[in-house]
């Protein structure tokens, strides 16, 4: 599948250093969830140093004669001694096991977390695990004049990933980290079109979840001298690369400052049909400001996008959903606020379900199956009222608020259990 516009043969980007990859331009969506209006590369490249040819990463597999087609064109079989898998996902391995039936006396390259995932990939095959070195940050690779450092990064964004480091020439094979899905023939960040859109889409769909990770990495990447940043989608960063190394740590660090820094974050988001439901969302608000030392935020989904909450929930330290029942369901806003956090680090958050019903109820306990899914803590049982709470029900409301507020500061009251109950 060969795109207009680029030559069939590689592309240098350094001394010693080609692209060998391939353009997809008409590719409109990725992994079903990401739209790619432009379209997409596979980036892989070829090092050479006077003692071997190493290979960074493959290709989706039906674009493999592109790559193979542009690998020929700088480097023979035989001259491959090393083969380095940055991340094993079909978009970057797809050629792996040809290349390997053409380069067998290659040795692989990858990190101890994509052991597995290589036998399991190379099963379909049918041809056994190659000779293979798993690495970690510090361990290399010399070629002759060429060294390739090894960088541990995992979660950027699957478990094995890494980054590779040519020392001599400063270019980073950074994987997924960093790239986008933007197809352009030129190949470069200061001769393609305008990718910042593309850019930032993909961090915020790919990588936003795994920041912690993403500012590990940043902080291992920072020290080096960096003439080109090599990504395994997108544009080559040979403009400006730190750059780009710096929105990352910018996207990747709160943007949200609790003023008071000791105090916990509850966000409690409702959509209430007859006004029920928001009253019991304002009774758990006043009963968990109660407790002290937790800041509290309502928003009616009413008012809002899914999408524009998303910082929010990033920051906030508990998050409560009060919905009423509706066809025995929840309401759609709620489902569409709850699915948008796939993008979002919530694992370990306090999460907790409410909400007035007519008939069955069904909304609470739906609700609470999807924050356990989404490996959220729900320490506190949902509640649910029938129609209009009355003024004992808003005092169960409040008492729901202490709760989460005693959660969430670490002042659970202990439970004194009498004996007796466990007997019998």
């Amino acid at each position: 599948m060969r795109a207009a516009g680029l030559s069939e043969k590689a592309v240098a980007i350094a001394p010693g250093i080609h692209w060998v990859g391939a353009l997809d331009p008409h590719l409109r969506s990725f992994d079903i969830i990401l739209r790619t209006a432009n379209g997409t590369t596979y980036n892989a490249y070829v090092v050479r140093g006077s003692e071997g040819v190493a290979v960074i990463d493959t290709v989706k597999e039906n674009f493999s004669d592109d790559f193979f087609r542009r690998l020929e064109s700088v480097a023979g079989y035989d001259e491959i001694t090393t083969i380095v898998l940055n991340h094993l996902e079909p978009d970057h391995s797809g050629a792996l096991p040809e290349l390997l039936r053409r380069a067998p006396q290659a040795r692989v390259y990858l990190s101890s977390r994509a052991q597995m995932m290589l036998k399991a990939l190379l099963k379909p095959s049918g041809g056994g695990a190659p000779d293979y070195t798993p690495v970690t940050t510090g361990d290399e690779v010399d070629l002759g004049g060429r060294t390739l450092h090894f960088l541990h990064t995992p979660y950027l964004h699957w478990p094995d990933t890494q980054c590779t480091y040519v020392v001599e020439e400063g270019v980073l094979f950074s994987g997924d980290v960093f790239g986008c899905h933007f197809c352009g023939a030129r190949l470069f960040n200061d001769s393609v079109g305008d990718f910042r859109f593309s850019f930032e889409y993909y961090y915020a769909h790919i990588m936003r979840p795994f920041r912690e990770h993403i500012l590990d990495a940043v902080s291992l990447i920072e020290p080096l001298e960096l003439a080109t940043i090599a990504p395994a989608h997108g544009p080559i960063l040979r403009h400006l690369p730190r750059e780009y190394l710096h929105r990352y740590r910018e996207l990747a660090t709160p943007r949200l400052y609790n003023e008071a820094r000791s105090e916990k974050t509850l966000v409690i988001f409702y959509l209430s049909a007859y006004g029920n439901t928001r009253a019991m969302a304002e009774a758990i608000a006043a009963g968990a400001e109660r407790i002290g030392g937790v800041r509290v935020s309502l928003y009616d989904l009413e008012g809002g996008d899914a999408e524009i909450f998303t910082d929010l929930v990033e920051e906030a330290d508990g998050l409560a959903f009060g919905s009423p029942t509706i066809n025995a369901d929840a309401v759609k806003p709620i489902w569409d606020l709850l699915s948008s956090l796939t993008s979002v680090n919530i694992k370990g958050k306090l999460g907790v379900a409410f909400g007035s019903y007519g008939w069955s109820g069904e909304a609470v306990r739906l609700i609470e199956d999807r924050l356990r899914g989404l490996k959220m803590r729900v320490p506190v049982e949902g509640l649910r009222v029938k129609l209009v709470p009355d003024p004992g029900e808003l005092d169960e409301c409040g008492a729901l608020g202490e709760q989460i507020a005693r959660h969430l500061t670490g002042r659970i009251e202990e439970r004194v259990i009498d004996m007796s109950e466990l007997v019998g």
